[in-house]
């Protein structure tokens, strides 16, 4: 049983370590947005290349960060942690040294795959070191330092490319992981899973990573309707087939699909996809909107879209509270209106926008919105499996929300005729950004009538509850583990 105390010495260290590996990839999703126009500038990159960007990092991470849970299960929850940390920061540093954008999209998907074994780990070493009675204390902390740091990425970023440029976006995690792997490597005592098998599911990760990155590309890509186009659609769409053939008939594979078997958690993972496809779409664009249409500086922007985390890092515990009590029917039903109500008041922000009577009152509706529906999301997804298989259900949400962001930054621009040029002209990009918000919105409002039609209007009493209650991402919902670990 682990014994460390929270108020030791050691547990200190092993709560910073895991907090600073767990940031370097909270921050890398927020500050990369804001310096997107500065990139494409710089590199001289079209608008498939920034989408490239942002997405080449999430598909590598969402195709494997389960196998990434469970290599730390097997061979070492510290060990593959620092192994992701150091791997993060070198292809960071690639990332920062990119003499061109291919160079940089390789260098990011290379990111991903350090992200998959670092962010599954920083969450499992707290599990596996504290003491019972201090872990939840633990967890607690972990998610809300994590919170301020998804908080201050946009303003940090920002920062960075006005100043000294957005190679530094990149830059800095190197720096972060020289000092978080070796107070691991002194202070976290390394643990495995005794009941983890020697069998992994590389295959079904391969095949996963392979089916988003083909259909990706066809969509990104679309707009040159080109054969390349064509063959990569159908190869994408045969990887996803190969996939649930490998998963259902594997011996140990990294998603089992009877877990699918409950509807309740395919419905919240259908209104997982939903919502975040519009968040991941919404993020993308309107760190584009604010510097190429309303002008603004990249600190400017970033610092604009604050409103959004600060609510989460703020309320998100007590919506955790207020589902207990009410269900989470509800919260999930009006969350999601709240949040098409916010996408919808974006289309106010265009040339000459008002921070304080257009930027901030959308903000604030979006913001709201999240607060709402992320804590019960969570809670419905652990509800609605066998505890024993909590850390499992809570890593398969956690993909498909990253799923759900990169095939949404991948297909609105196609779908509201951006061309490789539009985020060098405000009035074209202007043009395309009024129609994604409604989409985003349309797409949210689907996402509540699913979760109106489909969630229970309470869980079990018996079932797993959270323990990640202070949550600051707006792009993924919080990572859980097995509470019986």
């Amino acid at each position: 049983m682990p014994d460390v105390r929270l108020a030791s010495p050691q547990g200190r260290w092993i709560l910073l370590t895991t907090v600073l590996g767990s940031s370097m990839a909270l921050l890398d999703s927020t500050v990369v947005n804001v310096a997107l126009p500065r990139i494409g500038r710089d590199l001289d990159a079209g608008l498939a290349a920034l989408q490239w960007t942002v997405n080449a990092y999430m598909v590598t991470l969402a195709g494997l960060i389960l196998l990434g849970g469970a290599l730390g299960d097997r061979f070492g929850r510290r060990r593959i942690f620092v192994l992701g940390v150091l791997w993060f920061a070198a292809a960071s540093l690639l990332c920062g040294l990119a003499p061109n954008a291919g160079v940089l999209i390789a260098a990011r998907a290379l990111q991903g795959i350090g992200g998959a074994l670092l962010t599954p780990g920083s969450l499992a070493l707290i599990q596996a070191s504290f003491h019972p009675d201090d872990r939840g204390r633990a967890v607690g902390l972990w998610s809300g330092f994590g919170g301020v740091g998804a908080a201050v990425g946009p303003f940090l970023g920002g920062w960075l490319v006005d100043g000294a440029g957005w190679r530094w976006v990149f830059l800095l995690n190197v720096p972060l992981a020289l000092l978080c792997a070796p107070i691991a490597l002194r202070h976290v005592p390394e643990s495995s899973d005794e009941r983890a098998h020697t069998r992994f599911d590389v295959l079904g990760a391969v095949l996963g990573a392979a089916a988003l990155a083909l259909l990706t590309y066809a969509l990104i890509e679309a707009r040159t309707a080109s054969w390349a186009v064509a063959l990569s659609a159908v190869a994408g769409v045969a990887a996803a087939v190969a996939f649930v053939v490998v998963e259902r008939r594997g011996k140990d594979p990294m998603m089992p699909l009877d877990v699918f078997a409950s509807r309740q958690f395919t419905a919240v993972n259908l209104v997982t996809l939903c919502v975040y496809a519009a968040f991941g779409g919404f993020f993308f664009l309107a760190a584009l909107q604010l510097q190429v249409v309303v002008g603004w500086s990249a600190l400017a922007a970033g610092t604009a879209l604050l409103p959004t985390t600060v609510l989460m890092l703020l309320l998100s515990a007590r919506s955790g509270e207020l589902a207990e009590r009410l269900g989470p029917r509800l919260q999930l039903t009006a969350g999601p209106l709240f949040c098409a109500a916010g996408m919808v008041l974006m289309l106010r922000v265009g040339p000459g926008a008002s921070y304080l009577a257009d930027v901030l009152p959308a903000l604030l509706v979006l913001g709201v919105g999240m607060v709402t529906l992320v804590a019960p999301l969570t809670a419905s997804v652990l509800a609605a499996v066998d505890t024993a298989r909590a850390g499992l259900a809570s890593g398969v949400n956690n993909a498909a929300a990253r799923a759900a962001g990169l095939v949404a930054v991948a297909a609105l621009p196609l779908l509201t005729g951006m061309g490789e040029e539009a985020y060098r002209s405000a009035p074209a990009f202007d043009d395309a950004f009024g129609p994604a918000m409604l989409i985003c919105a349309g797409v949210l409002f689907a996402g509540s009538v699913l979760a109106f039609t489909t969630v229970r209007r309470r869980p079990s009493p018996d079932c797993a509850r959270p323990e990640c209650r202070t949550h600051g991402s707006v792009l993924t919902p919080p990572l859980e583990g097995d509470p019986t670990s």
